[in-house]
């Protein structure tokens, strides 16, 4: 039993020997290729698989193909540049040509180059100034303030220019002929007499301004002028002559309230025509028969027909420095000298008097001068 045991340690002792001897022999490379060997057999925690051995043998391939390749001289080629294209010679633009004849040849040289103006495929047309007197048919719906936007002229130019709107512009009818003018101004007949000074001194222009316009064929501010030619008179204004209508003038009945200066309106619908130089007051298409109502407090001062455009008009006086108008009404429900309080109703829609459909003309006058009820009512 104890040769046994000196056996071992014998054969332990030469063992260790052999290994410290391989290890001299071979160095740290010998330790090294034991682990790997190892690895590969399925010995120790840490072994390789053969999908990872093929991973890291793939990038030792790659970083050793990126060391090769960078140390490879690759040829330079040298390839003429080929022109595909070539530019057109210069051509002078026709504010280069004058400087060209008036500088001579020298400047034809600086105002030559390498670049030209490039063809747009698109071109903007500016407005051209008309010089025509236009005819235009009314058409249903149509209001002298929209003629007027459709033509780019003011609706004061379209009265102005039809006599049978001057005295109402209301009076519009499907089927109307109406002359428009081809700028803001008047369109004048000559009568017997008449010189071109005469004429720019009442439509507040200089005579330059007439004799300017070419369609009216003139030469100079002295030529004779014969009677009923029309002229056009561009910037001529005429004056706003308001209408006017009987009302009573007695005291304020008792029991009539003074109004607050503000107005509710005075029916329901939609705005046709808005205040403006020639119709100052709004109208509100509505039907007939539809309510209308005192837009504030006062009494009666007007109710009846009217001959002057208005038909059927009623008129009330606030106390208070305003009157309101309301026209073309089909019925009237109140007499002069009555008392109405806000809200309260005094007629009915209609198309009564110079009027071309079923609407309300409300007027807002303050001291007598028509004031634009959009600014009033709430």
């Amino acid at each position: 039993m104890q040769q046994l045991t000196s056996r071992k340690a014998d054969a332990s002792t030469t063992s260790v020997d052999v290994d410290a001897l391989a290890d001299d022999i071979w160095g740290p490379g010998r330790q090294l290729w034991i682990r790997t060997r190892h690895n590969l057999l399925g010995h120790g925690a840490d072994r390789y698989t053969p999908v990872r051995l093929a991973s890291h043998l793939a990038l030792l391939l790659v970083a050793l193909g990126l060391l090769l390749l960078s140390r490879v001289d690759l040829p330079r080629w040298n390839v003429a540049p080929r022109e595909f294209l070539p530019a057109p010679p210069a051509q002078p633009t026709p504010v280069a040509a004058a400087v060209v004849a008036a500088q001579g040849a020298n400047a034809a040289a600086s105002t030559a180059g390498p670049l030209t103006r490039m063809a747009m495929p698109f071109t903007t047309i500016p407005d051209r100034l008309r010089i025509d007197i236009e005819t235009y048919m009314v058409q249903p719906g149509d209001s002298v303030f929209g003629i007027a936007e459709r033509f780019h002229v003011k609706p004061e130019t379209i009265m102005w220019s039809n006599p049978v709107l001057e005295s109402n512009p209301d009076l519009l009818r499907v089927g109307d002929k109406l002359t428009i003018l081809p700028v803001n101004g008047v369109y004048h007949q000559v009568k017997a007499g008449e010189t071109v000074a005469a004429i720019a001194k009442k439509y507040k222009v200089e005579p330059a301004a007439i004799v300017g316009f070419a369609r009216n064929n003139l030469t100079n501010d002295t030529q004779a002028l014969a009677a009923g030619t029309k002229l056009v008179v561009p910037g001529g204004e005429k004056p706003f002559v308001p209408r006017v209508v009987s009302v009573y003038n007695g005291p304020m009945p008792k029991g009539a309230l003074r109004g607050s200066g503000v107005f509710s309106w005075p029916t329901s619908g939609s705005i046709t025509q808005q205040f403006w130089n020639g119709h100052r007051a709004v109208d509100i298409a509505s039907w007939i028969g539809n309510r209308v109502v005192a837009a504030d407090s006062g009494f009666i001062v007007h109710a009846g027909w009217d001959n002057t455009g208005y038909g059927n008009l009623v008129i009330v006086n606030h106390g208070n420095g305003y009157m309101t108008y309301y026209a073309h009404l089909s019925k009237i429900f109140v007499r002069v000298g009555d008392a109405v309080g806000r809200g309260q109703q005094i007629g009915a829609v209609g198309s009564t008097g110079h009027s071309t459909g079923p609407h309300l003309h409300f007027e807002v006058r303050q001291n007598g001068v028509q004031q634009n009820p959009l600014r009033f009512l709430r």
